[in-house]
């Protein structure tokens, strides 16, 4: 009889080889649309440049993108060309251009993909759906062409044969995700060591080629995977602006709108850095750049995608660009008040600065002259001598926001009081 263990080993084996397996049935449909038939031109938009600027606590990941229209946030619009024929004009995505823009907080950078589309919901059926996929160099000789272009067969790939070609990917594939919804990193799949999405489809990989690829975490043996050191690093969320959410969607409320054309958003984020420690995902440096690309797949005129149903932004990588903050924060203007604007907390510091300027010229004038100054909140000390100068400060915020500032001196049986009285706290 086997040890627990030891049996507890083999079941997390077992579960591992499964999910692999059901991993690579699924995707094999996107590896058929990265089979290169020869015929491969490609006239590359060598200007292309996504920059990604510093504007911390702006985007809400919802799916719907509206914070994103900001003048100053600047993207890219890029023609959809057949992934395997970027120069077959004829063949082009027709409905319109994928504009691509993209963020950083210091933590994290975000994405936005924005693409016009009849609205297309099926629900558990991937094809019948659009999806979406990010691209990222992380070896130095990975290439756009072949998803890194390593030359060994599936059963040979090893991050040793084909070392200097991992590309890093996030595939999101909407069939089981509800609008608005957030999908990606979760505790149970990266508790279990794997960059796959139990809740929908949005999953972390790496790849060195079309044939060679595999979640983050999983892999042939001899990659470093048995001790289950993979995660899923991306959280995503999509919507339609068809769709009408003013009582909030279910997964009961699928197809979720009913209505035709418009525009399809997706979100993304994923942090700045994360644990990798095999080289399956790309590190971002801020004030570096990288190169990366996006795909798009859409069930045209309503029949399932296939291989052909491939999408790109370019034949060959796109510069992103991950900017340093600068001395003047770059937020929108909207988000900021103007030089003319009135502002009652400046107005409280500037009164509170006179009392306290006034008040060291009293304590100063009083120390020359050799006299105590003693300061007390709301009741003056036992024993205090009445020719003793007394400042009074009370914050009785338990009551409201108000306090009082008085200076007081007596001499003799003749006292003088300077009190500021009631003075208000308004925080608009």
């Amino acid at each position: 009889m086997l040890p627990v263990r030891v049996k507890r080993f083999h079941m997390a084996v077992w579960i591992k080889c499964f999910i692999a397996t059901i991993v690579v049935c699924h995707m094999n449909g996107f590896v058929e649309s990265h089979n290169d038939d020869g015929n491969f031109h490609c006239d590359s938009d060598g200007d292309a440049k996504i920059q990604a600027y510093y504007m911390p606590g702006f985007v809400s990941l919802d799916g719907k993108g509206d914070e994103w229209d900001e003048p100053n946030i600047t993207g890219y619009s890029f023609p959809l060309m057949p992934a395997l024929h970027p120069d077959d004009h004829d063949n082009k995505y027709e409905k319109g251009e994928m504009t691509l823009k993209a963020l950083h907080d210091g933590h994290s950078v975000f994405f936005l993909l924005q693409v016009p589309g009849d609205y297309r919901y099926v629900k558990g059926q991937s094809r019948s759906c659009p999806s979406v996929a990010l691209m990222f160099q992380v070896g130095e000789d990975a290439t756009y062409k072949d998803m890194g272009g390593c030359d060994e067969e599936p059963n040979k790939c090893s991050s040793k044969s084909c070392s200097g070609h991992e590309v890093d990917i996030m595939h999101f594939s909407i069939g089981t995700a509800i609008p608005g919804r957030l999908y990606g990193a979760n505790i149970i799949d990266n508790f279990n060591g794997t960059g796959r999405d139990t809740f929908g489809h949005l999953v972390d990989l790496y790849a060195w080629n079309p044939h060679c690829r595999y979640l983050d975490g999983l892999g042939p043996e001899g990659n470093g995977n048995s001790s289950y050191t993979g995660q899923n690093d991306w959280q995503g969320a999509w919507w339609h602006d068809t769709i009408d959410d003013s009582s909030g969607l279910l997964e009961s409320a699928s197809p979720y709108s009913s209505s035709n054309d418009g525009v399809y958003t997706f979100e993304f984020s994923r942090p700045l850095r994360t644990l990798d420690r095999l080289n399956q995902d790309v590190q971002f440096v801020i004030g570096e750049s990288y190169k990366f690309s996006a795909a798009f797949w859409y069930p045209v005129n309503g029949n399932p995608w296939t291989g052909s149903g491939h999408y790109s932004v370019n034949c060959d990588w796109v510069t992103l660009e991950i900017i340093q903050a600068e001395k003047e924060l770059h937020v929108p203007s909207s988000t900021l008040s103007s030089s003319g604007d009135f502002n009652p907390l400046n107005v409280f510091s500037f009164v509170l600065s006179l009392a306290a300027f006034g008040i060291s010229l009293f304590i100063a004038w009083s120390i020359r002259k050799g006299k105590t100054v003693g300061i007390y909140t709301n009741r003056p000390p036992l024993g205090a001598s009445k020719s003793v100068p007394m400042i009074r400060i009370s914050f009785p915020f338990h009551k409201s926001c108000k306090f009082i500032l008085e200076v007081s001196h007596c001499k003799g049986s003749v006292c003088s009081t300077l009190s500021l009285k009631d003075l208000s706290i308004q925080i608009l």
